[in-house]
């Protein structure tokens, strides 16, 4: 994954006007937090410590050195003393990296018996981070900030989140989408400028034809595709039919061709998401649904039926939820269950959704008929979605702007059992509730696509729009649709 190759920078503010005397005593603090920070275990990627800025010239050198490194995804600044934000200015104005400010002190608590001077000149974060924190909202500038001790496990915590919001955007800023196809027909919402998105997000959206893809998995060995049926063998439970000398055993062998050619036609041309639509499969003998499911589980994004928006939304949940509990997937509010007082919300696709979700530790692997489509019957990985809190995110060209949509949901057990249901699902409650929550979803213009995490969360979403800056929707248990729509009335005026 991508943290191995990824760098924070840790940048200390202060000035020439305290000497060179307290200047050592910064650097000395600022490596011992760096060391702190990077052996307590909660951070994705490497903090790496850089000498303390102390003039204009330093920041801006700094800052363009940030811009122009590969590795650095982004900047935590601290001001130890008093940094006079004029010096920031030129600096942040050419930043183009995320940045955050760390609102800590060195020392938890203060020396109340010996303090003195000295010791106030050189722990003055509470108004040195405040006189920062102003040429910031003067230029503009998004950030985040996080107050409290850098020792305190909820600030390691919020800075990590944090982090893996930065790196979602760095890989954002070199994402390759692979369009197989076009857009559904006729459809709406999956649609979008792709200019304007890769002028945003940074991500170039390009369209390869069927005939390519099948070409490169007509091309897979038989040795490898035998090699992949018995990795699945090991790891999923099969049914009758696909095992060997089952009705449907030619089926998974064809799905197995199609994921590794699928696969290695992604990994050489550097693809880390990719659409498909069933209205398009010349070529194709069954619509990719088990190679869809396990790409994404190797951290690929995926948008069904043409959707590149979804596809690289979803990418960034991975690099964000890379290596945390739960997963992310596509997903698709399918049906309603309406019984009063226990509304429900059946989510599936037909076949694309990520067994990283999955309650189960060994999904059932089978191929079923799909009556869409038009080609055989495809293979697919059948589970439940684990149970607990996740979050349906999504995100939408309104024609002067994105606007990206999160909305809580709490995540059940099926009620009942599924046995004639060929396709993994999730059942789950939006919150506030049902009706106030898919109304406030719908006045929003939510699209029917969604990306389903279980290990980022809302706070990680706004941030990631900060980043962005586009403008960023809340749907959550205090959601109330009138308020939303004033919300939203306010919003249509700040980005006119």
């Amino acid at each position: 994954m991508i943290y191995p190759q990824l760098e924070t920078w840790f940048v200390v503010g202060s000035q020439h006007l305290y000497g060179p005397k307290t200047l050592q005593q910064v650097a000395a603090n600022a490596e011992q937090i760096v060391a702190g920070l990077n052996a307590a275990g909660t951070l994705p990627a490497r903090l790496v410590i850089k000498p303390t800025v102390t003039d204009s010239d330093g920041i801006l050198a700094l800052c363009r050195q940030a811009n122009n490194d590969p590795r650095c995804a982004g900047l935590v600044t601290w001001m130890h003393t008093f940094s006079p934000a004029r010096m920031w200015i030129a600096g942040l104005m050419a930043l183009q990296k995320p940045f955050m400010q760390l609102h800590t002190q060195f020392n938890v608590e203060v020396p109340w018996a010996g303090m003195d001077m000295n010791f106030m000149n050189l722990h003055q974060t509470a108004h040195g981070g405040r006189e920062y924190g102003f040429i910031g909202a003067r230029l503009r500038k998004a950030h985040a900030v996080v107050a409290g001790h850098w020792q305190d496990g909820r600030v390691q915590q919020r800075l990590a989140d944090w982090m893996r919001v930065a790196a979602a955007v760095h890989d954002s800023r070199e994402l390759k989408v692979a369009r197989f196809g076009d857009n559904m027909r006729e459809v709406a919402v999956t649609e979008g400028d792709k200019v304007e998105a890769q002028m945003r997000f940074g991500y170039a959206v390009n369209g390869w034809s069927l005939g390519e893809l099948a070409t490169a998995v007509d091309s897979v060995a038989d040795s490898a595709v035998d090699a992949l049926l018995d990795e699945y063998a090991a790891s999923y439970t099969l049914t009758d039919a696909v095992r060997p000398g089952g009705a449907q055993r030619r089926g998974l062998r064809d799905a197995a061709r199609i994921e590794l050619g699928l696969k290695g036609f992604l990994q050489a041309g550097g693809f880390k998401a990719f659409t498909t639509t069933f209205e398009n499969l010349h070529g194709l003998k069954q619509l990719p649904g088990l190679a869809v499911q396990r790409l994404m589980q190797q951290g690929y994004g995926f948008g069904a039926e043409g959707d590149w928006k979804t596809a690289a939304l979803l990418r960034a949940a991975k690099v964000m939820g890379a290596g945390l509990p739960g997963g992310a997937s596509f997903m698709e509010d399918y049906t309603y269950d309406l019984t009063p007082g226990q509304e429900l919300v059946i989510g599936a696709h037909m076949l694309e959704v990520c067994p990283s979700i999955a309650a189960e530790p060994r999904p059932v692997l089978d191929v079923q008929p799909l009556s869409i489509g038009k080609k055989e019957d495809p293979a697919r990985l059948l589970f439940s979605a684990r149970p607990g809190p996740a979050i349906h995110s999504t995100l939408i060209d309104l024609g002067n702007r994105f606007r990206l949509i999160s909305h809580e949901l709490d995540v059940v057990p099926p009620p009942h059992e599924l046995p004639r249901l060929p396709t993994a699902r999730a059942v789950y409650r939006p919150l506030p509730d049902l009706f106030t929550g898919t109304e406030a979803w719908i006045h929003a213009g939510g699209a029917h696509h969604t990306v389903f995490s279980q290990n980022v969360g809302v706070e990680q979403w706004r941030t990631l729009a900060e980043m962005f800056d586009i403008e960023f929707v809340h749907i959550g248990a205090h959601t109330r649709v009138p308020q939303l729509k004033q919300e939203l009335r306010w919003n249509e005026s700040a980005y006119r």
